[in-house]
């Protein structure tokens, strides 16, 4: 017999062996040595009052053995002489849209502009040391898109949209550990995503897909509102089935080609702001009530925060406990920032993007002329302003956290993870005010619900404007685009997913779309 039961264990309970046994025995009303085994289905962390607790779901078998652990099986067949499928971009919805590919019987070709997960590496190091960005391999473009140098966390509200437990799965098989499936915000770490990338990677080549790194595609040949085929930066030209367009949300040059092309583009709705950053020791103080430094039972602790400002919202963005922020430009001329963890989330730092909601329809009326790249040009003033506040080098304009809000420059600021450092700056009269005046209300009201979070111990560093895509790529009910036959708007890039998970779910979807239309 099997029961699932809800379990909640205190610290001190947490350290004695077989405390699940014993309080699920307690519960049933049965003895311990009744329980054959007991499997963990969930676990969270209830921190909302000063004793913390671990929530446990749990599935306990009484008097019969448990099944034996799955081996996740996906049914990926030889596809080297199938149809073709072109994939353009190896993000998280690039690399599903293959692999489904695969399973259905199709051959994926992915063309993806930056370079393999490790030759990746020595241009980071550029950005990081030397202040050169590659405009194509960079900490967004390259395998693994943007989410392969992340916290990989893989929490997700997109659950209508797929499959969320097969993605989760999927990582597992090619390499992640099974936690992710029972803990409640799951995440990867970016020391250990490269890896898990370049094993799906193998994947799709073992079973005769293809991938061409440093294959940017320059140019789409249509007729008569049909995709014929794309050109790649070396000239050549591939005549395509369907396309999957799946190439990120800061990939500007294709929303560039896409008009240029006629191609039917929108305006979409966005966020921007700052990233702020604390002592992870004091966030830990914060959310677990506790003096020194955390249990070391207990993770880094996160945060989740939201406020409304003159009917807009203000929140928490890809919030990194234990984590780094790290130079996001994909250009010269422009500061961008973002945040990352490794896995045990050991770094002294925890750091949040804080943005503000941009509606493009209301909040911008001086780029109108832009049309549907009034967000997006928006979006590069900001960062060209961080560009030329930050010393015109990827050093990142910063404040104080209180002097922002009080609006003075800061004389000095707090030791930062950010490693091409940072320039104090007056960001809180630099900044527009759609997005500075609200930060500073913002930021005030956090520190109300966060009581220590509004401190002189914070720095806030400049611009976290990649939140989202400012453009959308429409597309009709069988995802095709409205206008151009066999082209297949996907992931963050067309405005249809905002993460790791949501995004590899579209690239299911899209590949699923594609086959059928073909």
């Amino acid at each position: 017999m099997m029961k699932e039961l809800q379990l909640r264990v205190n610290l001190t309970e947490e350290r004695i062996e077989n405390i699940l046994k014993k309080k699920a025995a307690k519960k049933l009303g049965i003895r311990a040595n009744e329980i054959t085994s007991i499997k963990v289905l969930r676990k969270s962390i209830d921190a909302r009052k000063k004793e913390v607790i671990f929530n446990y779901k749990v599935a306990v078998y009484i008097n019969e053995p448990a099944p034996q652990s799955a081996e996740y099986q996906f049914d990926y067949k030889d596809v080297s002489n199938d149809k073709e499928i072109h994939i353009i971009g190896f993000g998280p919805a690039g690399m599903y849209a293959a692999l489904r590919c695969i399973e259905l019987g199709y051959k994926p070709i992915v063309l993806e502009r930056g370079k393999n997960v490790q030759d990746r590496r020595r241009d980071l190091r550029a950005i990081n040391q030397f202040h050169e960005v590659n405009e194509d391999s960079n900490y967004c473009f390259g395998e693994g898109g943007a989410g392969t140098y992340s916290d990989g966390k893989l929490y997700t509200r997109s659950l209508k949209r797929g499959d969320v437990r097969r993605i989760f799965e999927n990582l597992v098989y090619h390499g992640a550990t099974e936690e992710i499936l029972i803990d409640a915000h799951p995440h990867i770490g970016t020391n250990k995503l490269p890896k898990i990338i370049k094993n799906i990677r193998e994947t799709i080549l073992h079973f005769g897909g293809e991938v061409h790194f440093e294959s940017r595609v320059v140019d789409f040949v249509v007729k008569n509102n049909e995709l014929k085929a794309i050109q790649i930066q070396n000239g050549k030209e591939l005549s395509v089935n369907a396309v999957i367009l799946a190439t990120g949300h800061s990939a500007r040059d294709v929303y560039e080609l896409l008009n240029r092309k006629n191609i039917l583009l929108k305006a979409k709705s966005f966020a921007m702001g700052v990233r702020v950053e604390h002592p992870q020791e004091l966030i830990d103080q914060i959310q677990y009530s506790c003096s020194g430094q955390r249990d070391e039972l207990l993770p880094a602790a996160a945060y989740s925060l939201v406020h409304q400002v003159n009917n807009r919202g203000v929140y928490s963005f890809c919030m990194c406990p234990g984590g780094f922020i790290v130079p996001a430009a994909t250009a010269n001329g422009e500061v961008v920032v973002n945040g990352m963890s490794p896995s045990r989330r050991n770094n002294k730092f925890a750091n949040s993007g804080i943005v503000v909601e941009i509606n493009v329809d209301k909040d911008l009326p001086k780029y109108e002329e832009f049309g549907v790249f009034k967000g997006l040009q928006f979006q590069k003033d900001l960062e060209k302003l961080a560009f030329n506040a930050g010393g015109r080098t990827q050093t990142a304009p910063a404040q104080r956290l209180t002097d922002f809000v009080e609006g003075r420059l800061s004389p000095s600021l707090n030791e930062t993870s950010y490693q091409p450092g940072l320039n104090s700056s007056p960001l809180h009269s630099l900044l527009p005010k759609i997005i500075g005046g609200r930060l500073r209300k913002g930021f005030a009201a956090f520190g109300k619900k966060m009581h220590g979070y509004y401190t002189e111990e914070a720095n806030i560093v400049g611009v976290e404007s990649r939140t989202s895509s400012p453009v959308n790529i429409p597309r009709k009910e069988n995802l095709e685009h409205p206008e151009i036959k066999g082209l297949f708007p996907c992931g963050e890039g067309g405005g249809y997913a905002g993460g790791i998970i949501s995004a590899a779910m579209d690239g299911e979807r899209c590949a699923e779309a594609a086959i059928q239309l073909l």
